[in-house]
């Protein structure tokens, strides 16, 4: 009878040590995509997407667009993107936040599952009522893939 108790009284203890703890954490090396130090990302690439983000929200400022060409966006991207679109955004924007800023650049990640990277930049208004970001997706030819503007959040997930 003592053995019996005694054994079971082991498996409970190792039972309980093999449980692991959740983490709040996203876990985002099991989607395929890695962190890339800022440092380690060619600067004219950095630039570009800087650039073609920075032309979409001084579309707030100015209310004029220059519209993408095919060798900086896709076809997707070029047809998607349109000054009545943004004029309608950009009213909503500019209301909340004021007048756009600029960017920073905060973090950058690869996708390797469509060989995607992804330029994460919090968006500066005159109002600091709300953080804002700014995703900029280019592919592997350097084209913009994506855009995407939405609330600031400290931890990056994948949002597309």
């Amino acid at each position: 009878m003592k053995k019996s108790t005694i054994i079971l009284i082991l498996l409970v203890f190792a039972s309980c040590n093999t449980t692991k703890k959740a983490t709040n954490q996203p876990s985002i090396a099991k989607e395929g995509i890695q962190k890339l130090a800022i440092t380690d990302v060619n600067a004219k690439n950095k630039m570009r997407a800087y650039d073609l983000g920075k032309r979409i929200l001084m579309t707030c400022n100015t209310s004029k667009f220059q519209p993408f060409t095919p060798e900086e966006a896709t076809q997707s991207v070029i047809n998607n993107i349109t000054l009545e679109k943004l004029s309608a955004t950009c009213n909503r924007y500019r209301q909340f936040y004021g007048d756009f800023k600029d960017l920073e650049l905060t973090e950058i990640y690869k996708d390797d599952a469509d060989t995607t990277t992804i330029f994460r930049y919090k968006a500066l208004y005159t109002k600091e009522v709300a953080n804002k970001e700014l995703r900029v997706y280019m592919n592997s030819d350097n084209k913009v893939s994506g855009i995407k503007s939405m609330d600031w959040e400290p931890n990056f997930e994948r949002k597309k």
